[in-house]
């Protein structure tokens, strides 16, 4: 039985799956912006790249990093929406893009974050930094852990807004395609990123986006602007159409209009070219019975990402096909190799998942087989 698992295991990672051809740049893209990025934010594939590994300022694009931990922290139960957040001086002295947050004054968690993610308000990121690590320079330090954990090799923080000119404060379009898709996994943040305009302080305080993405194209879902002399425009772009989402990183272009053109050009290439093939049976699992098990039967779960980008030319007449034995015999370890899923479209195989056992079974002790045996016999 093992012997076989290992071979089944060899044998899936033979059959992995095939990864989407990148268009460097020149190829079947024109853009004006001189960096760029995009990727499909499930698989993190990256499909078009332009100067996309040197550092360069980001300016308030800088923030998704800040929402980023603001969600972690959330999520982790140390912090709610609904958590009043007080105003220091020093987050009330930021200037730049602001709603004039007063020292001492508060307002909720969750209307700072809409104020950060549809005005780029400085004040309220210093604010929420100040609230979860105690200065912003503590915050900072963990920005920057945080980009070394996600691989952002390219990327160091010197402040949570990207106000400063620090010549330090760098990162490059592929970092910032990284932490955007790791921010988008928390789809509550599109509940913020999506608003074209709302209100603060009981309608007293307007708020209008600054990504005008928002209102004009089609499925967008965010996600964050960034503007200094130094920087100039930068976007962090992204949108979702049929169950597909990609994400489009442009910065240092000469205008507002450079940025927000060469994000739709980028987007408008991934939708019409790609799609995202889904890796997992539109049926749930079933379980796979034991034999000689503590436990009757084992659930399979799956490995490896959810879904792979493919041309959208390859991806049609998807079918699923679950390659599960009737059963196995304990002991089962956690893990252990069950079956595989096999995804084609039409006659063409895509790929292979491999399923795996989501929890151990121990093999029955002879007592315990006797005694099962015992009561199936009298009825007990």
């Amino acid at each position: 039985m093992r012997k076989m698992a290992c071979l089944l295991a060899f044998a899936l990672f033979l059959c992995a799956p095939a990864q989407a051809i990148t268009v460097l740049e020149g190829e079947a893209i024109s853009i004006t912006a001189p960096t760029a990025v995009l990727i499909e934010k499930d698989s993190g594939e990256l499909i078009y790249e332009k100067d996309a590994h040197t550092p360069h300022p980001p300016a308030s694009v800088t923030k998704v990093m800040t929402l980023l931990l603001v969600m972690e922290e959330i999520e982790a139960g140390r912090l709610s929406y609904d958590d009043m957040v007080s105003c220091s001086s020093h987050a009330a002295s930021m200037g730049g893009s602001q709603i004039w947050l007063e020292e001492g004054e508060q307002m909720s968690v969750s209307d700072m974050i809409k104020a950060v993610s549809v005005v780029s308000a400085n004040d309220c990121a210093v604010a929420l930094a100040e609230h979860i690590a105690g200065s912003e320079e503590g915050f900072v330090k963990r920005m920057n852990e945080r980009a070394a954990e996600l691989g952002m090799k390219n990327t160091h923080f010197v402040d949570c807004t990207g106000l400063t000119d620090d010549e330090q404060h760098l990162i490059s379009a592929y970092d910032i395609a990284l932490m955007s898709r790791e921010l988008l996994m928390h789809e509550k943040i599109k509940e913020y990123t999506t608003i074209w305009m709302d209100s603060l302080r009981n309608g007293s305080s307007e708020l209008t986006n600054t990504n005008k993405l928002v209102r004009f194209y089609n499925g967008a879902t965010g996600l964050k602007t960034g503007f200094t002399t130094r920087a100039m425009y930068c976007l962090s772009a992204s949108a979702e159409r049929d169950g597909t989402e990609f994400i489009a990183v442009v910065m240092h272009c000469q205008s507002s209009t450079d940025r927000f053109e060469s994000a739709k050009t980028l987007l408008n290439y991934a939708f019409a070219n790609y799609a995202a093939c889904p890796l997992r049976h539109p049926e749930a699992l079933p379980p796979v019975r034991v034999e000689l098990g503590v436990a009757d039967s084992v659930q399979p779960q799956y490995t490896g990402e959810e879904s792979m980008l493919m041309e959208k030319s390859t991806v049609k007449d998807l079918n699923y096909e679950l390659l599960l034995p009737e059963c196995v015999e304990a002991p089962v370890t956690q893990g252990e190799p069950l079956g595989e899923l096999v995804v084609r479209s039409g006659d063409k195989e895509l790929a292979r998942v491999l399923l795996t056992a989501e929890t151990p079974v121990e093999r029955l002790s002879v007592p315990q087989i006797y005694g099962r045996m015992l009561s199936r016999l009298f009825g007990g």
